[in-house]
């Protein structure tokens, strides 16, 4: 014996699955602001547009760590730590991704910043 969809069971599948393309495209399809390169050291701290090409050179307690910015993308290009694990980590490029080297105490992350309207933004529930 077959189960047979209800029409109450056709209707809740059709509003999971809006409800599910609608959170997907304000996630992922929502342009929320500039994506922003913060780099950090233990006594410095840089902003790069993810947009720009730039090679920063950080300072630890190990030696030199250098990160790059290029290609809408960054990365730890090397590290003078054992393990490697911050070069490994590859590429990072959008918001919430980062590369950190815990061993000589550099971090690089991705974030955005939301960009300024003019017009008043409100939902109302």
């Amino acid at each position: 014996m077959k189960a047979v969809p209800k029409a109450a069971d056709i209707i809740i599948i059709i509003i999971v699955c809006a409800l599910t393309f609608l959170s997907a495209s304000f996630v992922y399809f929502n342009k929320q602001g500039r994506a922003l390169v913060l780099i950090r050291a233990e006594s410095s701290e840089w902003v790069f547009p993810l947009n720009s090409e730039e090679k920063i050179v950080m300072q630890g307690p190990l030696g030199d760590t250098v990160a790059r910015i290029a290609n809408n993308r960054a990365w730890i290009e090397s590290s003078p730590c054992n393990n490697q694990t911050c070069v490994a980590s590859g590429f990072v490029s959008r918001q919430g991704q980062w590369a950190a080297c815990l061993p000589n105490n550099t971090l690089l992350m991705i974030y955005g910043v939301k960009e300024k309207k003019e017009d008043v933004d409100t939902i109302v529930w």
